[in-house]
């Protein structure tokens, strides 16, 4: 079971005004780290809502970042790495997806990705279109599509 890194620019972290005890956010953090499905991430949501109140939209975030790891090792995604405008999605070297179908994927972003049979090889999402925008479910959005898509190909 290898870790997935995500590194996008967003803030997801757990702020000391939700949850003022350090022990407590330590143990939250840990909860969302072992987050392996929707209904896990669901059973966090409901658990800080009922000890804590209403989830900051950071925390949200952090939720939505643990359920795309899980996903993205589903489909045997590495590394989720945005620099700039670009999303880099490193594939694990013996992904067990169908080779026949990259090109009707890539189809599907026009020439918004591209694949790179590199060691390792990866897709890069470079958003090219006159409707950039980089508000932060943007991204997640659009990393969560380009997972669900991959899976496809699985």
């Amino acid at each position: 079971n290898t870790e997935c890194l995500v590194d996008i620019r967003i803030g997801a972290h757990i702020p000391e005004d939700y949850i003022e005890s350090l022990p407590q956010r330590i143990d939250i953090y840990k909860k969302i780290a072992s987050v392996e499905n929707e209904k896990d991430a669901s059973d966090i949501i409901d658990e800080l809502i009922d000890r804590f109140g209403d989830i900051p939209k950071k925390v949200q975030q952090l939720l939505v970042i643990a359920s795309l790891k899980s996903l993205a090792h589903s489909v045997y995604v590495t590394a989720i790495e945005q620099k700039g405008e670009e999303i880099r999605f490193t594939m694990y070297e013996k992904a067990k997806i169908d080779p026949s179908g990259i090109p009707k994927f890539l189809d599907s972003y026009k020439n918004d990705l591209i694949f790179r049979a590199e060691e390792p090889p990866y897709f890069l999402y470079c958003r090219k279109g006159r409707n950039k925008k980089s508000n932060t479910e943007n991204v997640l959005d659009t990393v969560r599509r380009i997972l669900e898509d991959l899976k496809k190909l699985t």
